[in-house]
């Protein structure tokens, strides 16, 4: 499993893309697939996140039953830094997703951070 992470418009999905050979179809965007085959590339996996709470549902059931799969690249914005929310749903929002990414790097092969484009490996 490969986690990609970095801020808003910094390159994540151009650099996976040239990277991995990944084609726009492969990607799911903002959705855990049902039943995957082969390679899974999820992006903006906080936006899934998102909308799994305001939905009433537990995202980390869902997240943990992907990072099963051997073949995974997911990629996330970075929400953690900065000016901590006033609304509590936002606060949670980003609590509970500075957690759910502490799971996957913990799990993860590869943990990179994409600034401007470049990618820095973490782990």
């Amino acid at each position: 499993m490969v986690l990609i992470i970095g801020g808003a418009f910094q390159g994540k999905t151009k650099y996976v893309k040239e990277k991995y050979g990944v084609k726009d179809a492969e990607i799911y965007d903002a959705v855990i697939p049902n039943n995957p085959d082969g390679r899974i590339v999820i992006n903006h996996l906080h936006e899934y996140i998102r909308r799994s709470m305001k939905n009433g549902e537990n995202p980390e059931e869902e997240i943990e039953k992907i990072t099963e799969h051997e073949n995974v690249v997911i990629l996330c914005d970075e929400i953690g830094n900065g000016v901590v929310p006033f609304d509590p749903f936002e606060r949670e929002f980003r609590e509970r997703t500075g957690r759910i990414l502490i799971r996957i790097a913990a799990k993860a092969e590869t943990v990179e951070r994409v600034v401007c484009g470049i990618a820095m490996r973490i782990k």
